[in-house]
């Protein structure tokens, strides 16, 4: 069986995609990103391999809050993880991003010990 390590990183700071992707790597994961919610759904309804998706949940045209359940909705893609990604720590935050379907949340800054064992139970 091969090992679940294809990302998707939805975000629109490069800089965060950047941080990202170079922690991912050196851990061997690959990774692939998209700067906007639009984009990543279009992405996710090719055959693109896609082992889990990081949202962060504050972006512009489409929030993750709107964008997890039109993921969720894509036929082959119900059962990939999606990891909310975020700076809004505030309380009900979490339960927040849990009920728009996400699988996990993780706060900014990411803890990475945090990430990597969400990522290890793919």
């Amino acid at each position: 069986m091969e090992p679940k390590n294809k990302i998707l990183i939805i975000d629109d700071d490069e800089r965060n995609i950047f941080a990202l992707t170079a922690m991912l790597k050196s851990k061997s994961y690959h990774c692939i990103s998209c700067s906007g919610a639009r984009e990543a759904i279009d992405l996710l309804h090719t055959d693109q391999e896609v082992d889990a998706v990081l949202i962060d949940i504050m972006m512009p045209d489409m929030d993750g809050y709107e964008a997890i359940p039109l993921i969720k909705s894509i036929g082959n893609r119900r059962e990939v993880p999606i990891f909310a990604v975020t700076a809004q720590a505030m309380k009900g935050d979490k339960e927040k991003c849990l009920e728009a379907g996400a699988d996990g949340y993780i706060s900014k800054p990411i803890d990475i010990d945090l990430l990597l064992g969400l990522l290890n139970n793919l």
